[in-house]
Parts: structure tokens; sequence; C-alpha cells
């Protein structure tokens, strides 16, 4: 059910002319990760996170809001869409928790930088390998460990 999900987020942001940067476990199976998804995680610019939250409104799960919770300091909203979560959140100043410094520090989300890879049968602004597994590394969750071991075998 996960590609259903994506291509009803993808479409809504395409629909929109929405920039969008997919990130998380999505992201981490473009570059070779096996595990299962999760959810559906992903950035769009901060001057269109309110009409994003408007178009899906009958969806959302949890409200837009800023929240800090599992090493994330950010904006975002959860839509449950065919029973699957889709997490966007609002590129404006998002935090992760430096598991190694034990500090907050920027994540900076930069639509520019992207790999456009095949998936769920979408073409998706993945965010780049580099960037991905350096936040992953800071994070330090399991899952981000174990995403980046994958990532690193699959290159």
């Amino acid at each position: 059910m996960h590609h259903v999900a994506a291509q009803w987020i993808v479409g809504l942001l395409r629909d929109r002319n929405i920039p969008f940067l997919i990130c998380g476990g999505l992201a981490a199976k473009g570059f070779g990760s096996e595990r299962d998804l999760n959810d559906i995680d992903l950035f769009v610019p901060g001057e269109h996170f309110a009409s994003v939250v408007q178009a899906g409104q009958e969806f959302v799960s949890k409200a837009a809001a800023h929240r800090q919770e599992e090493g994330w300091d950010l904006t975002y909203v959860q839509f449950k869409y065919e029973g699957i979560k889709v997490e966007v959140g609002s590129a404006d100043g998002p935090k992760i928790f430096d598991a190694g410094s034990e500090t907050w520090v920027p994540l900076n989300i930069d639509f520019s930088r992207y790999a456009p890879v095949h998936l769920l049968g979408l073409e998706l602004p993945l965010m780049l390998k580099d960037d991905l597994v350096q936040y992953k590394s800071a994070l330090s969750r399991p899952v981000d460990i174990e995403d980046i071991r994958a990532i690193r075998e699959s290159a």
C-alpha cells in the first residue's frame, strides 16, 4: 500500500507545483535498504507547508504542529492514507538530535540537492545519499544504523 500512499502525496504536491524531498526509510530504500517501510517521510518548503496541510485535510491523523520527539525537532503533519502514515515536514528550521555530541543540530534541507530515483512506480526526488547517511549517522537510532549499513553494502 506504500505505492498508493506515495502516489497520493506526490500527486497532491505536483498538482500544486510544490517542491519536495523524500527522506527517511523511503530514501534509504532508494539507496539499497531493504527493511520494511514504517511510513513515508518528506519535506516541503516552509512557505508551502500550510497549503499541503489544507490540501490533505481529510487524511490528517496527527495535526500540523511543532514537535520535539524521537530525535526530531520540527513542524510536521501526519496523514494516514490507505492505512499508511505519510509525514510531511516543514523545511523551516528542522533540527535533529546528534547522539554523538548530545546536542540539537540544524538539518539543512536543500531542494536543489537530490537524486531522481524510480521507486514505488514514481520518479522521486530523494535526499542525496551522503546527506541521508550524515543525518542518519547523527540520529544513530537502531533503524538509522540498519539503513546506513544497507546503503554502504549496496554501494
